[in-house]
Formats: C-alpha cells, structure tokens, sequence
C-alpha cells in the first residue's frame, strides 16, 4: 500500500511536465499552422492580382484584333507607350 502512495506522488511531477509538454507542442503547431496559412493567402492575393493583371491585356488584344476602325494604329500606338505591370 506503501509503494502505491510514493509511486502516485512520484508520478504526479512527471505527468505535469508531460501535460506542460504537450501543452507548448500544441501552441508551437497552432503558430505553424497560422504562419503556412498567412503565407498561402498571400500567394493567392499575388495570383488574383497577376491573373488580373493578364485578363485585363487579353482584354486589350482581343479589343485590338477585332476592332478594324482606323483608330487602330492610334490605339496600338497609345498601349505601347503605356508601361507594362
């Protein structure tokens, strides 16, 4: 009866760094998670912003190719100028 007393007095130290343990682990893997999903958002935002960016020259050379009005050349002229993102 002795050696169970001293054995869950001897555990309870030990259970209590286990628990704090896991505890920091679970925080540590909370704040990786966030960081990877900050980034991801991030690179979603860069992504909409380029395809964007693409749709909107497209937009632009499909203005071009179908329009056969004399502004044409005037036009091809004023894109070029502009600079490009």
């Amino acid at each position: 009866m002795a050696n169970l007393f001293y054995f869950m007095i001897g555990s309870a130290p030990i259970l209590a760094i286990l628990g704090w343990v896991a505890t920091e682990w679970m925080s540590l893997r909370k704040k990786q998670i966030e960081a990877i999903s900050t980034e991801a958002a991030e690179k979603a935002a860069q992504y909409a912003a380029k395809t964007e960016r693409l749709e909107q020259r497209v937009a632009v050379l499909e203005r071009i190719l179908t329009d056969r009005s004399t502004t044409l050349a005037v036009e091809i002229d004023r894109l070029r100028d502009q600079p490009l993102n």
